[in-house]
């Protein structure tokens, strides 16, 4: 069976605008996903069907086993029960999305309410549900502390405590931002060892066996956050804020 790959929430409205409507057979144009995000096309022939006939016309069964959402123009997710009519005469208004299960966790993206019908849900699915482009990340709204960056391929237990609101925000930069001899320089990994940070200004080992290099630090992660390096040491720094000076002297 060949995968079928998701649609852009943008481009699955367009297709809505453009062609809800079937002109050759009267059939309403709608998309369809189960259990995750993976939207297909369904036709229905009603314009104001109820939910089950929604669920019936994507093949399943048993009916009273799935519970069914539409997704709105707002991005929110609204409970569309068995006996319950939609009409899907509005633009931009037919994305339904089944669970098998009668088991609901709420939560908020980007203050939009979504009703997820697993008890997790991967990062990937939060990117596409907000449209993200390659500049924007999903976080988890710790309201109390560092909020904490969802990636694509994370899978967020929905039941956690505290799982209930997701922000976006600007792509964090990669690798670790740090100040030495008040010059900018990225690190790759978040342990820095004196040899490293010598090597990023100076030649190392010197070419002058009687040169040896004075290092200090602060704003570290690990304890303690200041002090001196010497050879041999290594400090964590922060994502962004830790401060080195280095300088060479002479022993002889």
């Amino acid at each position: 069976m060949n995968e079928i790959k998701p649609f852009p929430l943008n481009e699955m409205a367009n297709q809505s605008n453009n062609g809800g409507v079937s002109h050759h057979n009267q059939e309403f144009r709608a998309f369809f996903a189960l259990d995750n995000l993976q939207f297909r096309p369904l036709s229905i022939t009603d314009p104001v069907p109820i939910g089950r006939q929604i669920i019936a016309a994507a093949g399943l069964n048993p009916l009273e086993d799935h519970s069914l959402f539409a997704i709105l123009p707002s991005g929110e997710f609204e409970d569309v029960r068995l006996d319950e009519p939609f009409d899907l005469r509005s633009c931009g208004a037919e994305r339904f999305i089944a669970f098998k299960t009668d088991r609901e966790y709420k939560f908020t993206l980007d203050s939009r309410q979504i009703i997820w019908g697993k008890p997790s849900i991967l990062g990937a699915d939060l990117y596409f549900l907000v449209d993200a482009d390659n500049d924007t990340a999903v976080f988890l709204d710790a309201r109390s502390g560092e909020d904490q960056l969802i990636d694509q391929d994370d899978m967020v237990d929905l039941t956690e405590p505290g799982v209930e609101h997701f922000i976006t925000g600007p792509k964090p930069e990669k690798g670790y931002l740090i100040k030495l001899n008040s010059r900018d320089y990225v690190l790759e990994g978040p342990v820095a060892t004196y040899e490293q940070i010598v090597s990023l200004e100076f030649q190392y080992p010197p070419a002058n066996p009687n040169t040896i290099y004075s290092m200090t630090y602060r704003h570290a992660a690990s304890k303690p956050h200041a002090g001196e390096l010497a050879a041999g040491g290594s400090v964590t720094v922060k994502k962004k804020g830790t401060v080195f000076n280095a300088t060479p002297t002479d022993k002889s």
